[in-house]
């Protein structure tokens, strides 16, 4: 499944979309240099495929190449992050 992005202005998501249906979406705010996750939610049809861990992913490789550093407001995408010592240097 392919990851997407959407942004306007400071606020985004990663997602994805089926038939034009969003399945599963990280949504964030920017503010100078922080990248906010504010929530994480993922369809049932695709709970058990790592989908969710997949957009925290796509959210950390996306704050390192934009030199933001993430604060997860969201309760799942700290959990993440906090899990994966490999994410914690956007932080």
């Amino acid at each position: 499944m392919t990851i997407l992005q959407k942004e306007e202005g400071n606020e985004g998501a990663f997602y994805i979309e089926e038939n034009g249906e969003r399945l599963a979406e990280m949504e964030y705010r920017k503010e100078k240099d922080r990248m906010i996750i504010q929530h994480t939610e993922v369809d049932t049809s695709l709970r058990g495929k790592n989908i969710g861990f997949e957009l925290v992913e796509r959210g950390v490789e996306y704050a390192r190449e934009t030199k933001l550093k993430i604060v997860p407001l969201c309760v799942f995408a700290k959990k993440i992050i906090d899990r994966h010592k490999e994410f914690q240097d956007v932080l």
